[in-house]
């Protein structure tokens, strides 16, 4: 890899840390998402400096150029991503189901006690009437 190459993705990595981490610390983005980005920033900022172990690993899964392995990287990135969107989609569906049912409840209950009949008692406070 180049000078120019390295300087550049270098920066790039630091940018995407430096703005993950500035989106957490603005409450933009939580802590528990920014996991995954932080991670791949930071091995990326790694393979910068320790290019032979890039080219260690394109040997290791059998691909010819690292970018090759890069590109493989990106891709299991994104699943990684959807993955915990997809988690984390489940959990906040089965959420908004059981909070409609229970509201659904809470409204039944409330609606029966405003159409319950009053009971109306006569002036000496006998019997109540029909």
């Amino acid at each position: 890899m180049t000078i120019k190459q390295q300087i550049f993705s270098l920066l790039v990595s630091i940018c995407v840390f430096m703005f993950t981490i500035d989106l957490v610390r603005k409450k933009r983005v939580r802590e528990e998402y920014s996991l995954l980005w932080l991670a791949t920033s930071l091995t990326m900022i790694i393979l910068i400096f320790k290019y032979e172990w890039l080219v260690g690993l394109t040997s290791l899964i059998g691909a010819v150029l690292p970018t090759t392995t890069l590109f493989l990287g990106s891709i299991l990135f994104l699943l990684i991503l959807s993955v915990q969107f997809s988690i984390k989609i489940s959990k906040l569906t089965d959420q908004v189901k059981d909070l409609v049912q229970e509201n659904a409840l809470l409204r039944y209950e409330f609606e029966k006690s405003r159409n319950k009949p009053e009971e109306r008692c006569d002036d000496k406070g006998k019997n109540p009437e029909p």
